[in-house]
């Protein structure tokens, strides 16, 4: 179970904004592995493919250089034109290949993770160039997982090419036996064949190594409950911040009443609680209007502020007298 950095237990699943905080970092995961077999997968496939149109191009291209002309030879401008005209005819003969490699080399880092260009992963990282920090990364667990990939790749590469050598030996002992064009081509096939067989070997360590880097991926992101409860807290807001701004909403609303408590017309009021303010304009509503109400505090406010003005006048609540007549008193 993973720990932070405050020795508590990191059990909770990642939140959203840490996974996208992740993303934008360049924190997901990758498995070079998948690149490699990829690739290879690709390249022999490109070989087998285009494998005998490149060779012919090729020997068709030494042809034309080891026999020129004695006016070639003697003309200053020939070489140069030569040699732009083999370099082309020889980029034209890779293309497909280099073109195909090149797809592969791009679908399997997306195959994972998905596309992603994040630009603070190019910022320089001193921190990386500690020795201590160096070391502590070669005796760590993630090493250890890298040096048993290794062995074992060692090891599929080396079962597949002693399968691939005894299955082939005939092939290859017959082509010293081939003429040369042949031999070019039937060179490039087993070389195409032998590629396949070790990357579909490589598939197995690929199988292996993508779960582990989506697990070491997970892992890497898991969260204590304080972070979580702290994450809650900077998106929805911190109590007291928001109580602090609420109080100052009321404050403000309530300022606002009081401003208007002038133009009132009627304040009712009880002794004891409560204190509304009436306008009465005929000229926006034919039904009178509340512009202040309060109780407690507030309604003494009010009624401080409706005495200050005389225009306003100040009655007592019927209802309330109708209970309590002794303290009812029109003011």
């Amino acid at each position: 179970m993973a720990e932070s950095e405050s020795g508590q237990d990191k059990t909770e699943d990642p939140t959203d904004k840490r996974k996208r905080e992740a993303r934008e970092k360049g924190e997901i995961a990758r498995s070079k592995e998948l690149n490699t077999v990829i690739v290879m997968i690709v390249g022999a496939a490109g070989l087998l493919a285009f494998g005998g149109s490149m060779a012919e191009m090729m020997m068709q291209l030494m042809r034309e250089n080891f026999t020129i002309s004695r006016e070639a030879l003697m003309e200053e401008r020939s070489m140069s034109l030569m040699l732009m005209v083999s370099g082309k005819a020889a980029l034209m003969s890779v293309t497909p290949l280099l073109v195909a490699l090149t797809i592969a080399a791009l679908i399997g880092p997306i195959s994972l993770g998905g596309w992603l260009f994040a630009a603070g992963s190019l910022a320089p990282k001193f921190s990386r160039m500690n020795p201590l920090a160096g070391l502590k990364r070669m005796v760590s667990p993630n090493s250890l997982i890298e040096l048993l990939k290794s062995f074992a790749k060692f090891l599929i590469v080396l079962a597949v090419a002693v399968v691939v050598l005894a299955k082939d030996k005939n092939d290859l002992l017959a082509i010293a036996h081939e003429p040369l064009e042949m031999a070019v081509v039937h060179s490039l096939q087993l070389v195409g064949w032998s590629t396949l067989w070790m990357a579909c070997g490589l598939l197995i360590i690929a199988a292996i190594d993508v779960p582990v880097q989506l697990w070491q991926a997970h892992k890497k992101l898991l969260m204590t409950k304080q972070e979580v409860r702290d994450e809650h807290k900077d998106s929805e807001g911190r109590p007291e911040v928001k109580g602090r701004i609420r109080q100052l909403q009321r404050e403000m609303s309530q300022r606002r009443m009081m401003q208007e408590v002038p133009s009132a017309d009627v304040v009712v009021t009880n002794p004891t609680h409560y204190s509304v303010a009436i306008k009465y304009d005929t000229e926006k509503s034919n039904a009178p209007f509340v512009v202040a109400k309060g109780a407690d505090l507030i309604a003494m406010h009010i009624r401080k502020i409706a005495k200050e003005k005389d225009a306003v006048e100040i009655f007592m609540c019927i209802l309330h007298c109708a209970y309590m007549p002794s303290e009812c008193m029109l003011t």
